[in-house]
């Protein structure tokens, strides 16, 4: 049920004695809505994904079958929370304080290249220990440029569309930010972030020129760098033609290819997946849809497509209808968060799939991956404050209709009073 209809029978009730009590914000019809339904969806298959795909290889590394299945469920615990909190924040304090997030973004991506602050990791230095748990810094810097970019666009939006006033500053902001993540090396998340900005900033109204230009460039520089580095170059190389060295740099894409081929059109059964037997590394994290491919098939695959596309679609939703009501912010981080996950997924299931190369970034709400999980909960934390901020309105403007009428239905008896008496 969507929020902006949520009062229209209220309206067309007439006046009613509890009239007023039942016009308030109401949690529980936030929380039955079809996005957060979706949500769920996503969050509950994850969760058996990741048991799934994990508990042969936490078995025969860890001695424990379930190790990463109680790590995923206490990250879950951690991301619903993050996202209650997210939620209880109003969208004028993100917005009047997203400078702050991006100082907050600047020095999580010093720190974590700090030798011997940040881990290293397969050769990449993303994460920050905190206590038993690690943090992706690169995922908390998602989460703060999508709210400082929605900020700076949603004050400078008429000059953005009339001029490139403006446009500099959030260039070299956001080329700052690149730069680091391609120190530490994390190529994925810079690839989502500068794709969201941009949309961002097209969405906002930039030239189109301005934005062709752009994607001249950042495409050449992103090219340029994955061709001068060598282990980028080989998995280009190998993203080819994987066959070609099936049992080295090309042997996680082809057991990928191997579980799609194994799934056929219904899969092999939930927990009957073979690829996840030691074959296909990754397969609880990166890789995970070849599991779900090979466990469900075809159909299963489309349907996790399908949800991530109807989570997309109700995200923007919201985003039309905050645009209708000339609230830019709440649109803009709607677009942005709608954009960040169609990114995600988009990357993940065609590496999976052999359409793109090689990249490290999980499938937001299934992997397992516990700085994933959080960004993604906490952004649709962000979602939630949308829909209640939204709701508050529409009961404002119920309120005002509501007293118009009320103060109608009594003008009419008196008027007609007054008429009487002067026919008498």
């Amino acid at each position: 049920m969507s929020t902006s209809f949520a009062f229209k029978p209220l309206l067309s009730a007439g006046l009613q004695p509890d009239l007023f009590a039942q016009l308030r914000p109401d949690v529980s019809r936030l929380l039955a809505t079809r996005m957060v339904f979706i949500w769920a969806t996503l969050l509950t298959f994850g969760t058996i994904m990741v048991a799934s795909s994990s508990i042969a290889f936490a078995d025969s590394t860890l001695g424990d079958p379930w190790y990463f299945t109680r790590r995923h469920l206490i990250f879950l615990a951690m991301g619903l929370t993050a996202s209650a909190a997210v939620a209880m924040v109003p969208l004028a304090v993100w917005q009047k304080y997203a400078w702050v997030l991006l100082m907050l973004a600047f020095v999580l991506l010093l720190v974590v290249l700090i030798p011997g602050v940040g881990r290293r990791v397969n050769g990449s230095q993303r994460w920050l220990a905190i206590g038993s748990l690690t943090l992706q810094a690169s995922e908390a810097v998602k989460f703060c440029a999508i709210i400082f970019f929605a900020s700076y666009f949603t004050k400078r939006a008429v000059a953005l569309s009339r001029q490139n006033k403006g446009l500099l500053r959030a260039l070299a902001i956001l080329g700052v930010l690149v730069l680091l993540l391609l120190a530490e090396p994390d190529f994925g998340s810079s690839v989502v972030i500068v794709v969201t900005v941009m949309a961002m900033l097209f969405f906002v109204g930039a030239r189109l020129w301005v934005m062709l230009s752009l994607m001249l460039v950042g495409g050449g520089l992103f090219t340029s760098v994955a061709l001068m580095s060598p282990y980028r170059l080989q998995r280009l190389v190998t993203y080819l033609d994987p066959w070609a060295d099936q049992f080295n740099a090309g042997y996680q894409l082809t057991q990928s290819l191997i579980a799609f081929g194994n799934g056929q059109w219904l899969g092999q059964g939930l927990g009957n997946s073979i690829q996840k037997m030691l074959y296909l590394p990754e397969a609880h994290t990166d890789f995970v849809f070849a599991v779900i491919a090979e466990e469900f098939g075809l159909i299963g695959g489309l349907i996790v497509i399908a949800l991530f596309g109807a989570l997309i679609f109700e995200i923007l939703r919201r985003c039309r209808s905050r645009m209708s009501h000339d609230d830019c912010f709440p649109a803009l981080l709607a677009f942005g968060v709608a954009i960040l996950f169609a990114m995600q997924a988009f990357i993940n299931i065609g590496v999976a799939s052999g359409f793109l190369p090689t990249k490290g970034l999980t499938l937001p709400f299934i992997s397992y991956g516990g700085s994933s999980l959080l960004l993604c909960c906490a952004l649709m934390g962000l979602m939630l404050r949308i829909d209640w901020e939204s709701e508050v309105q529409i009961v404002r403007e119920a309120k005002k209709v509501v007293k118009k009428r009320a103060t109608k239905a009594v003008a009419k008896p008196r008027k007609a009073q007054v008429e009487d008496l002067i026919d008498d």
